[in-house]
């Protein structure tokens, strides 16, 4: 099924390696709001199961994680209270 997802922040960590990428997301995080979508792009393979442990951990929603020729693109909608 396709859907369009409203990025409301895009984090463009590509050329960053580990720990770079989360630390760039949990910045991005902190000055989010309760639905916004954030948008992670990086290179670093590390990104995918470091966002999806910290969604799971904080109880954010990873919307999708995509593949592309040359970097990661990670989807994360916010949760908070």
């Amino acid at each position: 099924m396709d859907y369009v997802v409203e990025v409301t922040k895009t984090i463009d960590s590509r050329g960053s390696a580990c720990p770079g990428p989360i630390t760039d997301l949990v910045k991005a995080y902190r000055r989010a709001r309760n639905g916004d979508v954030l948008e992670i792009l990086a290179t670093d393979a590390g990104i995918k199961p470091d966002a999806t442990a910290w969604a799971k951990k904080t109880g954010n929603e990873i919307l999708e994680i995509i593949d592309e020729p040359d970097h990661i693109r990670v989807l994360i909608k916010i949760v908070k209270d």
